[in-house]
């Protein structure tokens, strides 16, 4: 069986340039060894780039070594549930891909707070 997205259909990729993924397929998907539940596939923004280094985690700058190219605005990006939710609460958030955010992504947030920011996929 297939991954679904939060509307109960098909997975759709995130994105493939940025290469983006757990696995780096392209789509917001993961495993058990995935303790940061990559499953948001959302439209960064400055922002929230700006609120996730303020957070401890540098989405903009460039890491050869681990083959991340660093993210502009505009890029899309599987982001972890729980920063999405973090960023959502501080007023923060990136734009969401529904059809592209994995169904797991539900059991942290709401349909309804995804919906207030999504973007057409």
């Amino acid at each position: 069986m297939s991954a679904l997205n939060v509307l109960g259909t098909p997975l759709q990729p995130c994105s493939l340039d940025p290469l983006t993924g757990w696995f780096r397929d392209g789509c917001c998907r993961s495993d058990p060894h995935d303790a940061g539940m990559h499953w948001v596939c959302a439209v960064m923004t400055s922002e929230f780039l700006e609120f996730s280094r303020q957070a401890g985690n540098d989405l903009s700058t460039p890491r050869p070594e681990f083959a991340f190219p660093g993210l502009k605005p505009g890029d899309r990006w599987c982001l972890c549930a729980r920063r999405w939710q973090e960023a959502y609460v501080a007023g923060a958030a990136p734009r969401v891909v529904l059809e592209s955010t994995h169904l797991n992504t539900l059991g942290v947030v709401t349909l309804e707070q995804l919906r207030d920011g999504a973007v057409a996929g």
